[in-house]
């Protein structure tokens, strides 16, 4: 991996996990302590990040978690487009798994009017903004809080899905790799994601057209995982073909 190339992931890991030691980064990259201080310096020196005793954090993450909104706010009209086929998807009385993100964000905020809900979300801004909700009964995982994305994470999140049977997983992602799969930044979330496709009966794979053909620190696993993806009209038509080859039903907002 090249050091820049290694950069963008230790910046795609903090926008995730908010703090990061460097002796953690070192063994996770399979580099010397030395050259992830030096990756952590020039960051810093681009403002990106703030260096700190052992490791550094993202800029800004307190005030982001006190005004409640997340750091990944790329692409919104086209996360909105998307939130607003998901719901072709979803019928009163379902019990739904939102996974936390900015795209399933979107799907919680026009949910208002369904009625007889059930919403599983590892996500505390999506607990809030249905919260309220007359007809829609919120429950929340338990697990180790991620500050930037607002959520919750690790084996005591994914152990609450355990023996759960649920209709229906809007899942999200950072990149969709057609080598690796579904990739993700942080390796924490990997065994939660993998519970709630456990736990679900159908999993949409919910992600804006940028995300196919990039790929995250992280595999989750093949694109047989899924059943189907809700994406935009950006997809290109080999990509649906990449899909289409794996069974998986290419839906467009």
């Amino acid at each position: 991996m090249l050091p820049n190339q290694r950069r963008e992931k230790i910046l795609d890991l903090l926008k995730e996990d908010g703090f990061a030691k460097v002796i953690d980064l070192a063994r996770l990259f399979k580099v010397t302590e030395v050259t992830i201080r030096q990756d952590l310096e020039k960051l810093e020196s681009e403002d990106l990040i703030i260096k700190e005793h052992g490791g550094a954090s993202i800029k800004n993450v307190a005030d982001q978690v006190r005004s409640f909104s997340l750091i990944r706010q790329e692409n919104l009209e086209l996360k909105s487009a998307i939130a607003q086929k998901c719901l072709e998807f979803i019928e009163n009385g379902d019990t739904i798994i939102l996974d936390s993100g900015s795209t399933t964000t979107e799907i919680a905020k026009k949910l208002k009017g369904f009625k007889n809900l059930t919403v599983i979300t590892n996500a505390l801004n999506i607990a809030l903004l249905l919260g309220t909700e007359q007809d829609i009964e919120v429950i929340m995982t338990g697990g180790e809080f991620k500050p930037p994305t607002l959520s919750l994470t690790g084996q005591k999140a994914a152990d609450f899905f355990k023996g759960l049977n649920v209709q229906k997983l809007f899942l999200a992602t950072a990149g969709i790799s057609l080598k690796s799969g579904l990739t993700y930044p942080s390796i924490s979330d990997l065994v939660v994601k993998k519970a709630m496709i456990d736990a679900a009966e159908v999993t949409y794979l919910v992600a804006d057209s940028t995300k196919i053909g990039k790929s995250a620190l992280a595999s989750l696993g093949a694109l047989s995982l899924i059943d189907y993806i809700i994406t935009d009209n950006g997809i290109e038509e080999k990509h649906k073909e990449v899909f289409r080859d794996n069974e998986i039903e290419v839906i467009v907002a």
